[in-house]
């Protein structure tokens, strides 16, 4: 997944709702406010292009080599990778066998809440925008795929890392098909209105920024897909569990690849490497399914995400946790070499985390003198889903 830091709600457990009544019902209207959630879209910015100095893209021409050996090995053979069919129903076996695979499927799922089904749905729709992201990395200045079969360590990087990511939404949006627990026609909607809307994370073309912003959206990703894989596991379909704790796998080993790159960074160009990290840390990480809707919801994104916050799939302790690590993985509180620009950036990122934790602190005891609101959400055949 994909996200923003902002305010936290509390943490409630996760709780059974009957999932009865398939029929739809006009969405509902309210001026109410809701408790503001940790991956919440981050306002409107000002759009700025191609921030980086054409003399940078030597930085990049010259780790060429050194991407080929550090980076390129962490992709899998696809002869090693699992296949979304490992995890399903056999669509070759006798027509009886595969029903009852289907059945097994269903009796597995039936007992978890429509409140998970939301997240679930909402990682899933995060994931089929792949084609969104893939096209965003080749707006990066220096690292793009020049041709469409460009053999630049990083253009090869960007087909094979998309080629492993492909895998996930199809996995998670035919599992979720087979269940019957999800109003399919209104999630695909939502995936053509998501990729139709783009995303715009503020990279400015600039692949300083695009790798920060990647090194923090796979491991959000890490964190979101391995609690959606606990609450499975808790709610009786270790299927389920297993499937979601391979995507996390995967988004982690790729956390892995795009860390390595900002740490490569840090070390040929300090400075830059530093601003660009306060750079996205001011403009905040932004989930790529910020522009979200079903054509129903308006605040659909907003919404999702304060059930996410609410089951503890993805929080604002999670973005300062993350944020804490990267800092930690990047030495970032002992680099040297800085000027004085560089160092306002050490010490503004150094110092963001505690920063984060208070505000959240303050919104879950406003959280507390509020009233439960619910919403009612398309994907779960507009039942309503407490927020």
């Amino acid at each position: 997944m994909q996200f923003t830091h902002c305010l936290s709600t509390k943490n409630l457990s996760l709780t059974p709702s009957v999932h009865r009544h398939r029929h739809r019902h006009p969405p509902p209207t309210t001026n109410v406010r809701f408790p503001i959630s940790a991956v919440a879209a981050a306002p409107p910015r000002p759009q700025r292009t191609h921030s980086m100095p054409p003399e940078k893209q030597e930085v990049f021409k010259s780790l060429e080599n050194w991407a080929s050996q550090n980076v390129l090995p962490l992709l899998k053979p696809v002869k090693e990778c699992w296949q979304p069919q490992m995890f399903l129903p056999n669509p070759a076996l006798p027509f009886e066998e595969f029903n009852e695979q289907v059945k097994a499927l269903r009796e597995r799922t039936k007992d978890l809440p429509d409140e998970y089904f939301v997240v679930l749905v909402g990682d899933m729709i995060t994931e089929e925008a792949l084609p969104t992201y893939q096209t965003m990395i080749n707006t990066l200045d220096g690292v793009k795929d020049e041709t469409g079969a460009s053999l630049s360590p990083w253009a090869v990087w960007t087909r094979s890392w998309t080629a492993e990511e492909n895998r996930h939404g199809d996995l998670l949006k035919t599992y979720l098909y087979l269940s019957g627990r999800v109003d399919m026609l209104m999630i695909e909607k939502t995936v053509q209105y998501l990729i139709g809307s783009g995303m715009d994370p503020g990279t400015e073309n600039n692949p300083y920024l695009g790798f920060v912003y990647t090194s923090f959206q796979e491991r959000a990703t890490f964190v979101s897909h391995g609690n959606t894989a606990r609450l499975a596991k808790e709610g009786g379909d270790d299927v389920l569990g297993r499937i979601c704790g391979t995507i996390a796998s995967d988004e982690k080993r790729h956390e892995l690849a795009y860390c390595k790159i900002i740490e490569k960074l840090l070390q040929v160009d300090p400075n830059g490497a530093m601003l660009a990290i306060s750079d996205m840390m001011k403009k905040k990480i932004t989930m790529p399914a910020h522009m979200m809707h079903d054509g129903e919801d308006p605040k659909l994104f907003e919404h999702f995400s304060a059930v996410a916050q609410r089951l503890g799939v993805y929080t604002a302790d999670d973005y300062a946790d993350i944020l804490e690590a990267l800092i930690e993985r990047w030495r970032l509180e002992k680099l040297e070499g800085l000027n004085g620009e560089g160092r306002e950036a050490q010490d503004f990122v150094c110092g963001l985390a505690p920063r984060i934790r208070k505000l959240q602190e303050r919104a879950e005891e406003r959280a507390k003198k509020m009233k439960p609101q619910g919403v009612k959400f398309s994907w779960v055949f507009n039942r309503e889903i407490s927020l």
